[in-house]
């Protein structure tokens, strides 16, 4: 299993599988030569076949044609078309549509929904003059969302304004790929929404999740726009004699990226742990010479140009969008990175580029790969400054574990009580046995255990100690030796009841005495290192108490 970065090394006992993974992608495609006054002027020549005809009502009516063939359509061939008001979630309206057959191909569903788009106005004055501009500012228009099934990316979303040039965006899903891609691959998975839960080759998927960063990507964002854009789109604004007569190709810049790191914990308690640790100890101490590195910046990011522009925002939140959801975010401009959990067992950390202009490497789709690598190296920044707690002191239920009933064949078996002198007599005889290579018998543990509670009322019996041997048993600490009746102490069981025996006898006990006692005692004399260990994590304990809030 790859560990790209030190946050995931950190925890790399905890987790079953790490992958990244580009996520929403969001395309701009537009006609360049209509982009100018001067060029929409020769397409409107190449089209109607001269300027009689480019006036404003002429360049409005291609709105009206372009309603009325999708409405015939639609109706045609039984796909919903559904006006949506402002500010309805448009995904959530489409999905109760989405085909439930895996075979299907096509356009499954037309949202139509208002938004502002540059519309061009004609004015003509003199002999023959005309003046083409963009009307501003940009008035609200209805825009189609072809919601559509893609046999590589799953649900594509192109949403095409019917106004001449024709400018629209194309919306892709990189997991939907990934998931595409790995069933091809064999690659067995649980998805829920837009996450990997559960992974039978986590390597085999990251595999094919990083085919995604490569420059090979950049074919595959195109095929996919070409094979939709044209034939389930534009035809309702243009037939394909026009198209191919007016030379009307798009090109394609990328508009939005999302790019994810995904860690799949086999627990989902300690993802859960481990996130409240980050939150709590990385929101204080960042500050904005930290958020600049995170993102590559020297300098804060500059107020966009334009009269009702806004100022750049520059934030640290914690959002709780919903009971069971956490989203630790930062802000920088039209940048932002954030952590939280997806599912039981996925934490996921997301950068996002809202505009991809901010990531100063170009907006075309050729330049798609070093976008990728820019929202890599975000997301890498920011999980190096994460604080979070050592793995070692992240809960695996061992404590738990110990007091809890176990099964031994289909024996219920009791818990280890640990505030029980007889259990703790036990474990510390178990471990005093271990080092014989040959095992010990029922009646070597009963004996050591009387040897060690020599004052106790009544003799420790061989029957008690088979009794407490199932429950060390049902443990996992020991075994029986097959074919005898000799028990050992098995690695993890030795490792683990050492550690109990210890911290409950030098540990638990000596700080419980020093912190109930109300007047200094004199230091012995001389002192052992013991005595300094004891006296420096009595004043640790003393701070930490005081840190947590449970000091007087």
């Amino acid at each position: 299993m790859k560990m790209p970065d030190a946050f995931s090394t950190r925890y790399r006992d905890l987790l079953g599988g790490t992958y990244d993974c580009v996520d929403r992608i969001v395309l701009n495609a537009y006609f360049p030569l209509a982009q100018s006054p001067g060029g929409f002027r020769c397409w409107w020549r190449a089209l109607c076949g001269g300027d009689d005809t480019l006036d404003d009502t002429h360049v409005m009516r291609f709105a009206g044609h372009f309603s009325r063939r999708v409405q015939a359509f639609a109706k045609k061939s039984g796909i919903p078309l559904i006006f949506c008001d402002r500010g309805e979630r448009k995904h959530e309206v489409a999905e109760p549509h989405v085909p439930s057959n895996p075979a299907f191909r096509g356009v499954f569903c037309i949202l139509v929904g208002r938004a502002p788009a540059p519309v061009r106005q004609v004015k003509r004055f003199g002999k023959g003059g005309i003046d083409i501009k963009t009307r501003t500012p940009y008035p609200w228009v209805n825009h189609y969302s072809f919601h559509i099934m893609d046999p590589q990316w799953g649900h594509v979303i192109v949403k095409l304004c019917p106004h001449p040039p024709f400018n629209a965006q194309i919306i892709l899903n990189g997991h939907e790929y990934v998931a595409r891609q790995a069933q091809r691959k064999g690659i067995e998975f649980t998805k829920e929404g837009n996450c990997f839960t559960e992974v039978s080759d986590a390597a085999g998927l990251a595999k094919v999740a990083d085919t995604m960063s490569t420059s090979s990507a950049v074919g595959r964002l195109v095929q996919v726009c070409e094979r939709w854009i044209y034939s389930a789109c534009l035809c309702f604004a243009l037939t394909r004699e026009e198209q191919e007569r007016t030379r009307f190709r798009y090109e394609y810049s990328v508009y939005q990226g999302e790019y994810s790191r995904n860690l799949l914990f086999t627990r989902g308690r300690q993802m859960e742990q481990v996130f409240d640790t980050v939150i709590d100890r990385t929101r204080a101490p960042l500050d904005i010479r930290t958020v600049k590195t995170i993102f590559g910046y020297k300098r804060r990011p500059f107020k966009q140009r334009g009269r009702n522009s806004k100022p750049p925002k520059i934030e640290v939140v914690v959002e709780r969008p919903a009971w069971n959801l956490t989203v630790f975010k930062i802000h920088f401009g039209r940048l932002t990175v954030k952590i939280y959990s997806k599912g039981e067992h996925v934490l996921r950390i997301e950068a996002i580029a809202h505009n991809t202009e901010d990531l100063r490497c170009g907006r075309r789709i050729d330049r798609f790969p070093e976008m990728v690598l820019a929202l890599k190296e975000m997301v890498e920044h920011f999980l190096e400054v994460l604080h979070s707690m050592d793995a070692a002191f992240i809960d695996n239920h061992t404590w738990e574990h110990l007091s809890a009933p176990s099964t031994l064949g289909d024996a219920r078996i009791a818990g280890l009580d640990l505030t029980d002198p007889r259990t703790r007599a036990v474990i510390q005889a178990v471990v005093a046995l271990a080092p014989n290579p040959q095992g010990f018998f029922v009646s070597d543990l009963a004996a050591q255990v009387n040897t060690i509670r020599p004052t106790q009322p009544s003799p420790y019996q061989p029957r008690q100690a088979a009794y407490d041997l199932k429950k060390l048993r049902a443990k996992a600490f020991v075994s029986k030796i097959e074919g005898t009746r000799r028990y050992e102490l098995l690695p993890d069981g030795l490792s683990t009841l050492m550690a109990i025996d210890l911290l409950y006898n030098k540990v638990i006990n000596p700080l419980l005495a020093a912190a109930r006692t109300c007047t200094a005692s004199p230091l012995p004399q001389p002192r052992t290192q013991i005595d300094v260990h004891y006296k420096n994590i009595l004043n640790e304990m003393h701070g930490l108490f005081r840190t947590v809030g449970i000091a007087a």
